[in-house]
């Protein structure tokens, strides 16, 4: 306003040197140009004082908040993920027989509401035919654990849903990144459904069979996957928003690497969803040897069911035969893309991470040997699950710091 009253002076100073002018023929352009500039600037300085200032969003800056957002968010996946493995490992998956979204987040308090719900768990077939013996502060403690890793997905569900809400009203999004944001939310809410889709397979009475109650491997496998793709959407979102695209030449040899890291990528997915069945089928158990499982290269049983695509899914035989293949299917592809991309120029971030990608992959494969050997301790398990993940990761940043430059 003060900057306008001073405008508003000059404006009639010229006015009043104008009407001097009139009656001098000394300067008249110079009279003309001043009249013309005091109304060109108070007319500016009034349509700058009446228009308010448009909001700058999305930028760099609000990029910066989601890609770090977002990351956060696949932390928590991660979590999940372990969680869940470890949960699976110490059989206390079917513990929690019922499934609510509210109200099973609030554990058992008194001794009647611990008791009432271990009768529960004993009308099922994990209790009848595994845990018959069981007491009641053996059977606290697997339902804890699977307690907790509801309540991690619970943690997961938020930690999208309500920054998105913000965001959204706060104009974060590109119409791009809200198609985006919509499915990764969209995507939680399927994970928790299948989660319980996957319990109720161990659930259900089985008079045909003969074995342990166990969750449908199937079911186990689609679950973790869908936690991966998950995952993975996350964490290239997010790496895609922080880290600014290399000017790389595109030249031949980059769109070979290019699509070998792609392979690469898919083939380390690939590999972490068959450790899915081998977990539902307990298959890391049957041959605890290595290279050779027994006395064998190939096993004896490797085809023992009929027909013969059944023994993919289902022969814990040829699920850890598979599992042991792609594994070094992975380790071979990842160590050719290590020795292609030395003989590139590429950006120092871009060769680090091909450079981790491939320590990683050598000691995921030590751990899962290791896990095979000692016969699937459950903190080395654990921690083998874990590996899978991080090596995916790797193979993500990989594909990030090596993407095309946007047109």
């Amino acid at each position: 306003m003060l900057l306008s009253s001073v405008r508003t002076t000059i404006f009639c100073g010229c006015r009043s040197a104008s009407k001097g002018f009139q009656y001098s023929n000394r300067s008249p352009q110079l009279r003309q140009w001043l009249v013309k500039r005091s109304q060109s600037t108070i007319t500016a300085e009034a349509g700058a004082s009446s228009t308010p200032a448009a909001a700058a969003v999305p930028n760099a800056a609000t990029n910066r908040i989601l890609g770090r957002w977002l990351l956060g968010c696949s932390g928590l996946v991660v979590g999940a993920v372990v969680l869940g493995g470890v949960t699976r490992l110490t059989e206390s998956g079917l513990s929690m027989v019922d499934w609510h979204l509210v109200r099973e987040m609030k554990p058992p308090q008194s001794q009647a509401e611990w008791e009432a719900e271990f009768s529960k768990y004993q009308q099922f077939p994990e209790f009848k035919i595994m845990n018959h013996d069981m007491t009641l502060p053996e059977f606290k403690f697997i339902f804890y654990m699977e307690w907790g890793h509801r309540m991690w997905g619970r943690l997961v569900g938020l930690a999208y849903i309500l920054p998105t809400v913000y965001f959204w009203k706060k104009g974060y999004f590109t119409r791009s990144m809200k198609g985006k944001v919509l499915g990764l939310c969209g995507f939680v809410f399927f994970q928790g459904l299948l989660g319980w889709y996957m319990v109720k397979s161990g659930l259900e009475e089985k008079p045909e069979s003969h074995d342990v109650p166990r969750v449908s491997q199937y079911r186990l496998s689609a679950h973790l996957g869908s936690a991966l793709l998950l995952y993975c959407a996350s964490l290239w979102t997010g790496l895609t928003l922080l880290l600014p695209t290399h000017k790389l030449a595109e030249t031949q040899r980059l769109m070979q690497l290019r699509r070998f890291a792609k392979g690469t990528g898919g083939l380390v997915f690939l590999t972490a969803l068959s450790g899915a069945f081998v977990a539902g089928l307990d298959a890391g158990l049957v041959y605890n040897s290595f290279p050779k499982m027994g006395e064998r290269w190939i096993p004896d049983d490797l085809l023992a069911f009929s027909p013969a695509l059944k023994n993919i899914f289902e022969n814990p035989t040829t699920v850890q035969f598979d599992h042991r293949i792609l594994a070094i299917s992975s380790l071979t592809a990842i160590t050719g893309l290590y020795m292609f991309s030395r003989r590139m120029m590429l950006p120092r971030r871009a060769k680090i991470a091909i450079s981790l990608l491939t320590a990683m992959a050598y000691g995921q494969v030590a751990l899962g040997i290791s896990t095979l050997l000692l016969y699937v301790p459950t903190p080395l398990a654990a921690t083998h699950q874990s590996g899978s993940v991080a090596l995916l990761s790797l193979a993500i940043w990989v594909l990030a710091e090596l993407r095309k430059m946007p047109k």
